[in-house]
């Protein structure tokens, strides 16, 4: 766990929910969601410990699990995130409203060191820095990774990001 990542093969994909959908738990959605990445053309590395934190922006809503996989793929960006799509369409993700109760949420966050910015996806993710939802999962297994347009550690962003802040892992 010590040695660092080689970021340029991987895929960083953060995983969320507040919902247990047809799971007996959020924790054992997201753990499912994990089990059925290969079939989809990641190959898990490394998987982060679920962090809980409250539903932003509005913590009336169920608190939210969060983590992060570092996964092989030889999926293009395009390709990597329609299949995140589906697998998210598969634990009945709804798309009613943004920052919505939902059973499964995945963000492409990097992919390798490319930088795409179409309407489609933004590679790096545009957000992800500034949550610490993710950078805090994401620094407990790469702390070394680099972000592709930042240039800056995944443990030091995990110091910086301010949305979500009361995570923590469980």
């Amino acid at each position: 766990m010590d040695q660092p990542i080689n970021a340029d093969q991987l895929a960083v994909i953060a995983l969320g929910g507040n919902l247990p959908g047809e799971n007996s738990s959020v924790a054992a959605a997201l753990q499912a969601a994990v089990e059925r990445l290969p079939a989809l053309g990641f190959e898990p590395v490394r998987v982060s410990r679920w962090w809980r934190s409250a539903a932003w922006p509005d913590p009336s809503d169920p608190p939210f699990l969060n983590g992060v996989v570092l996964a092989r793929t030889a999926l293009s960006a395009v390709e990597a995130l329609a299949a995140l799509h589906r697998l998210e369409a598969g634990f009945g993700r709804e798309r009613a409203s943004p920052n919505a109760p939902r059973t499964l949420d995945l963000d492409l966050i990097a992919l390798g060191r490319q930088i795409v910015d179409s309407p489609a996806l933004a590679l790096p993710h545009p957000r992800a820095a500034d949550r610490y939802f993710v950078m805090a999962p994401l620094a407990e297994i790469a702390p070394h990774w680099r972000h592709p347009v930042l240039n800056a550690t995944a443990q030091a962003l995990a110091q910086t990001a301010t949305i979500g802040r009361d995570a923590v892992p469980q």
